[in-house]
């Protein structure tokens, strides 16, 4: 059963860090949230002022960040010491656990800085464990070419083209989570099968989709919500057209959250806050 599309979120525009302008479509409020993901922003100005602030030191507790460069230079730093540099197409993983502190700087005063960062939610059973960080430089991401034109590049789980499985460096997560970067041409179509127990979605940053038998159109700066099934059929309604697809096993666990903190109470949200005031939220 194909999937179709079931709701759109509108990417609104906000800033977050210092002041950095991005466009967030999941996560805008706690009824866009998609199970197992807390919310999807895109960043991207040629203009520095719009984002040479960056994300000053901050916490986190009780889920996974990726970071995903499509363009410019940022540096990552933390509270074990990890520093990596996010360059065009390279890719940042981060499982937050139990704690991190750290900051996200432009590296550049000026050209263009794009790209997208995800929160994926972590399963209660999982959510104190040893923070974790990964850097991925794009050469260590598979792309494959498409039947019918065009690209997918394999960021997490894994793909078959042409009948060849295309596995992607992130692998064995809890949530199954699946992020793929399509590049399709005009009147191009992508059909894959997807779990049938995932919440999957689209996010299109480049021209525009028609999704499913219904052939409902999805522009650029939104994000789709699907139907559930088990075949994903896009087509691609202008040149060049670019989306994501997103998709993960629901853990249908409460969520609580205070910023930068997400679990699955409030007594631990609460935990969280005074860790981070009493300075031990990593230890």
């Amino acid at each position: 059963m194909k999937r179709e599309l079931a709701n759109v979120i509108q990417g609104r525009e906000t800033s977050d860090g210092a002041g950095v302008k991005i466009k967030r479509s999941i996560g805008q409020h706690q009824h866009t949230r998609l199970d197992p993901f807390l919310m999807l922003d895109e960043f991207g100005s040629q203009s520095a002022d719009d984002y040479i602030a960056g994300f000053p030191s901050h916490p986190h507790r009780g889920f996974e960040t990726v970071t995903y460069m499509l363009e410019g230079h940022m540096l990552h730093e933390d509270h074990m010491g990890n520093k990596g540099h996010l360059k065009n197409g390279d890719v940042q993983w981060m499982t937050a656990g139990k704690g991190i502190i750290h900051s996200e700087m432009p590296q550049q005063e000026e050209g263009v800085m794009r790209g997208f960062q995800l929160w994926i939610n972590l399963p209660a059973a999982e959510k104190m464990k040893p923070a974790h960080y990964r850097d991925i430089p794009s050469a260590e991401i598979p792309v494959a070419d498409l039947p019918q034109g065009g690209t997918i590049k394999v960021i997490a789980n894994q793909a078959t083209i042409n009948h060849q499985i295309i596995e992607g460096p992130i692998q064995g997560l809890t949530t199954e989570a699946i992020y793929w970067d399509l590049h399709l041409p005009k009147d191009k179509s992508f059909t894959h099968s997807i779990p049938e127990n995932h919440h999957s979605m689209i996010y299109v940053y480049e021209g525009s989709v028609a999704i499913g038998d219904q052939k409902s159109p999805l522009k650029k700066g939104n994000a789709g919500v699907l139907t559930i099934g088990d075949q994903l059929d896009i087509t691609a309604l202008e040149a060049e057209t670019r989306f994501l697809v997103l998709s993960g096993k629901p853990l249908n666990e409460s969520i609580a959250q205070y910023g930068p903190f997400v679990m699955n109470t409030n007594d631990e949200i609460e935990q969280a806050i005074r860790d981070y005031r009493a300075g031990v939220l990593t230890d």
